[in-house]
This record gives C-alpha cells, sequence and structure tokens, in this order.
C-alpha cells in the first residue's frame, strides 16, 4: 500500500459523494510554460529588454526546475510589465500571446481528461502558480469556470499595480489557496470530498499531491516521477 493509501483510509467519512478534480496547467494540462512564454511575447514585441529579461527569464525557470524558486522575487520581475502599461493595451499583447502561443498547444487529451471529470460531476478547478491575468482566458479555453491563480493587485480604476496581492498559489500556497476556495464556494474542506484528484507535472506540487486521495504524476518532472514511483502513484503522459 501506498503512503497516499495510508493517508486516506485515516480520513473522516466525505461529507458528499461529489469527486473534486483539481489541475495543475503548465506542462501539465498544455505542453508549455505559460508564464515563460507570456515573458518571451513580451520580448518579442520589444516592450520590455530583450538580453536582461530573457536572462532573468532563464534564471527564475532554473530556479522553478530546481524547486528553489523565490516566488516573491519572482512575481516582482513577472508582474512589473502589467504595471508599466494601460489594461486594454496588456489585453491585445495577451489576446495575440493566447491564438499564437497559447491554443495550438491545448491538446486533445488534455481537453478529454478534463471533460471526463467534468461529465463524472466533479468539481473541477484549474491551480497554478501563473498569475490570474494570464491564465483566466485558458481555463476558459478548457471550460473550466474554477480558476485558483496567483491574484494581481489592480488600483480602483481596474489598471494593474504590478504587484501580486495575497498568497501566491506556489507550493504549500496551493493547499492554502484551495482550502479558502473550497470554504467560500462549497462550505467544505478538501477531505470533506469521498474522492480527490490532482493531476501535477511538478515537484514543486509535492505539498498538494500528498494531500488528495488520488495524486497523479502528470508528464511529470525527474524529481515528481521518481517520487510518484516510490509512492506507488500512478503516472499519466498526455502527450
Amino acid at each position: 500500500m501506498s503512503k497516499s493509501s495510508a493517508n486516506t483510509d485515516q480520513r473522516p467519512s466525505p461529507r458528499t459523494d461529489r469527486g473534486l478534480a483539481l489541475f495543475d496547467l503548465d506542462h501539465t494540462l498544455i505542453p508549455i510554460d505559460s508564464d515563460v512564454m507570456w515573458a518571451e511575447h513580451l520580448v518579442k514585441l520589444g516592450v520590455v529588454d530583450s538580453a536582461w529579461h530573457s536572462k532573468r527569464n532563464d534564471y527564475f525557470y532554473e530556479q522553478y526546475k530546481q524547486g528553489t524558486l523565490d516566488i516573491d522575487e519572482f512575481l516582482t520581475f513577472q508582474l512589473a510589465p502589467l504595471g508599466a502599461h494601460s489594461r486594454s493595451t496588456l489585453e491585445n499583447w495577451r489576446a495575440e500571446f493566447l491564438q499564437t502561443q497559447v491554443m495550438p498547444n491545448l491538446l486533445a487529451a488534455a481537453k478529454d481528461l478534463v471533460a471526463k471529470h467534468q461529465a463524472a460531476g466533479d468539481l473541477v478547478a484549474i491551480v497554478t502558480a501563473t498569475n490570474e491575468f494570464i491564465t483566466r482566458p485558458i481555463a476558459d479555453a478548457f471550460g473550466v469556470d474554477h480558476l485558483i491563480a496567483t491574484l494581481v493587485e489592480t488600483k480602483s480604476d481596474g489598471e494593474f499595480t504590478g504587484r501580486h496581492a495575497g498568497l501566491p498559489s506556489f507550493r504549500e500556497g496551493k493547499i492554502v489557496r484551495v482550502a479558502q476556495w473550497l470554504a467560500e464556494q462549497e462550505d467544505c474542506l478538501l477531505q470533506d470530498f469521498a474522492t480527490s484528484t490532482f493531476y501535477s507535472d511538478s515537484l514543486n506540487d509535492l505539498p498538494l499531491l500528498a494531500q488528495v486521495t488520488h495524486p497523479v504524476a502528470t508528464n511529470p518532472d525527474p524529481t515528481l516521477l521518481a517520487h510518484a514511483q516510490a509512492q506507488g502513484w500512478p503516472v499519466l503522459r498526455l502527450w
């Protein structure tokens, strides 16, 4: 028996027979990192300095892959362009980004997996560290209403400040944000569901993967793959 199964046996009886299905986004449902690709899109537009921005982008991405990312430092870098340009301009850039970089990477296998859980009556949400400005349209493209993403601070006029708001949905922050969302939306706890599934590719999601009844290593990085195999977790490859 895996450790995950042993932990499940000790949980209280569920309050509902409904299932909960949570999905990471980047490299889980889509075969790209939307944060990284958005930064590269801004470089192509000439909005940010190419050499400096690309170097910093690579620096943070390597940290992320190693599980050492300083999320506050990264968000200061990543969200700064949102505070430097008008909302309408940013939305035009985002529309082009979605059309050219994201939509071609919405693969049938990923869309079918989400649809399978929706058809089963599960409560479905995407849980991602990537900010809501970038990921809300992607969640919409998957037909997912519930998005738990890093929040972007806005001014009273709706323009962005270039800073994040609240707790980023990253590592242990995903556990907290999911708990807050369930309390607000469903008046329940994660443990109240008969089954809870989380699909993720990243070692950074090990905290939340350990909390659900059905962790699924999806297109996993080497560290997560090794952990999943040791724990007896299923491994899923969507591409």
